[in-house]
């Protein structure tokens, strides 16, 4: 027996094992299709809240989107959170005089909250539905989206249902870096059946681009006043209500929901910049020890995912390492199958995965200036300091 490819074999299995682990925990999740594409009996009114700061490349097409809905008591709250690009007039004009939006400019930004926050918290109370749909202004939603979602939250009992949508990626950087960081989003937290079967609050998920939420739930657990000053909001809901005995609901929709977050690698770099470091200290003991593990296990997962290729890389420049030459390719092989899973579901071509190293140096440098900026974030021309721990 071959004792250096034992060896190496030995040393990859971590690798093998994480793709294992994660495409066991991915499993059997919960969809959308799964229920009717008519309105139940009775729809009780739906509002589809919108908040939107300089949002007018996007708010056009989310807005018309929405009122394309075949949901029979709809209305669309877009709060224009002081846009400086025009937006409330492009949403306005995207509208085309349909009675069921409905246009608002909050009060200034007090302090102590978040502007995303601040516009929904203003558009929440103002909407007349006893369901509460808050959306982003670059998200598009299918016509049978809001149907089989109430229908969905009814059959559950949930008081908050996410829906995870199809993420679009067009170009070359979107294709590399995206994968990468939602393929940690699915080690960390599996499918939605995992996390709707966890008993744990702290393995409790949600996507912000589409939170469903029971208006009276929403109002006891206090709003978006709740999570005023938390970076990743979304994350802080869901574990923040199933905490408190909420019943929260994870499902799929990816026929139904799609969103195209960023456009250009400095798009990316700025926007899971402000995220990727509160979610890790979200998710973590509170306090200086899990603000200490934070700086360390952000930035883990790309230096985990670049230690095979370099060990690789190293063992063809330098003849005479099998142990590490066997290492580096066999847990590069497993990564290439997992990424190419995950650009499966983006619907990304296959060669893309090679360049997974690319989008572990591009995660790598947002977790890296994260940590550095701390509790520090800077977002549509406005900057925060968020809380210490959950």
């Amino acid at each position: 027996m071959n004792a250096p490819l034992v060896a190496g074999a030995a040393w990859a299995l971590p690798w093998w094992l994480t793709l294992a682990v994660g495409a066991w925990r991915w499993r059997g999740s919960p969809s959308l299709d799964d229920v009717p594409a008519s309105p139940p009996e009775d729809a009780p009114p739906l509002s589809v809240i919108v908040p939107a700061r300089n949002e007018a490349r996007h708010i056009a097409r989310c807005v018309r989107s929405v009122l394309d809905s075949r949901y029979p008591a709809l209305e669309l709250v877009v709060v224009d959170d002081h846009s400086t690009d025009g937006t409330a007039e492009v949403a306005r004009a995207a509208a085309a005089g349909d009675p069921r939006l409905r246009l608002l400019v909050p009060p200034p930004l007090p302090d102590g909250w978040i502007g995303k926050q601040w516009a929904c918290e203003h558009g929440g109370r103002a909407a007349t539905g006893t369901i509460l749909l808050f959306t982003d202004a670059d998200v598009r939603h299918a016509g049978d989206l809001h149907a089989r979602m109430v229908r969905t939250m009814l059959l559950t009992g949930a008081d908050l249902l996410t829906v995870a949508g199809r993420q679009e990626a067009l170009t070359f950087w979107e294709r590399v870096a995206q994968p990468f960081v939602f393929s940690l989003l699915a080690l960390r937290f599996g499918g939605a059946a995992t996390v709707n079967r966890s008993a744990r609050a702290r393995d409790k998920i949600a996507n912000g681009q589409c939170l469903a939420f029971r208006r009276s739930a929403w109002e006891s657990f206090g709003g978006h006043g709740a999570v005023r000053d938390r970076a990743a909001e979304d994350l802080a809901f869901a574990q923040g209500m199933f905490a408190r005995g909420y019943r929260t609901h994870l499902t799929l929709g990816t026929r139904q929901l799609s969103t195209r977050m960023y456009t250009s690698l400095g798009e990316i770099v700025a926007g899971w910049r402000k995220n990727v470091y509160a979610a890790g200290r979200e998710t973590l003991p509170r306090g200086a020890i899990g603000e200490a593990l934070a700086q360390v296990l952000v930035p883990l997962p790309a230096i985990w995912s670049l230690a095979p290729v370099v060990a690789l890389v190293v063992a063809l420049l330098l003849p005479g390492l099998p142990t590490l030459l066997a290492f580096g390719a066999l847990a590069t092989a497993a990564q290439l199958l997992w990424f190419g899973a995950v650009d499966r579901e983006f619907g990304i071509p296959f060669p893309y995965a090679l360049a997974f190293p690319l989008g572990a140096a591009v995660y790598l440098y947002i977790a890296l200036s994260a940590v550095a900026g701390g509790r520090r974030i800077v977002w549509k021309g406005r900057e925060y300091v968020t809380p210490r721990g959950p």
